[in-house]
């Protein structure tokens, strides 16, 4: 029961922008946007799989030790992600919000060449 309760309690910190934001270092960062909203804006340290990629099995691999969260713009496309990667047997959380409530919650992220990213 105590690796359940600290599966759901991951599960929350997770599946929220700031709790992402926080623990950075611990996990991977799974970024299933198409590469023009990648190339707009993007979380420093994220993993680029676009989702037709991820759902084709494609891509770059992945830690099967390290828990993932999986964020979008809105976080539509992460929860079909996160579940697919969960299927793979991943630890995979959905980032509630994506890259919009990134955005909102004035986290850091930038375009490719250093400015300021915007959601695309």
């Amino acid at each position: 029961m105590g690796s359940l309760v600290a599966w759901l309690d991951m599960d929350d910190v997770l599946s929220n922008v700031k709790g992402v934001y926080d623990h950075l270092a611990d996990l991977q960062l799974v970024d299933c946007r198409e590469q023009n909203e990648w190339d707009a804006g993007r979380v420093e340290g994220a993993i680029h799989i676009p989702l037709n990629t991820l759902m084709a099995g494609t891509g770059p691999a992945l830690d099967p030790k390290k828990p993932v969260a999986v964020i979008c713009r809105s976080g539509n496309r992460s929860e079909l992600a996160t579940m697919m990667l969960q299927a793979r047997g991943f630890e995979a959380h959905n980032v509630e919000g994506g890259m919009e409530a990134w955005e909102a919650a004035g986290l850091p992220f930038e375009a490719p060449d250093g400015s300021a990213g915007r959601v695309a």
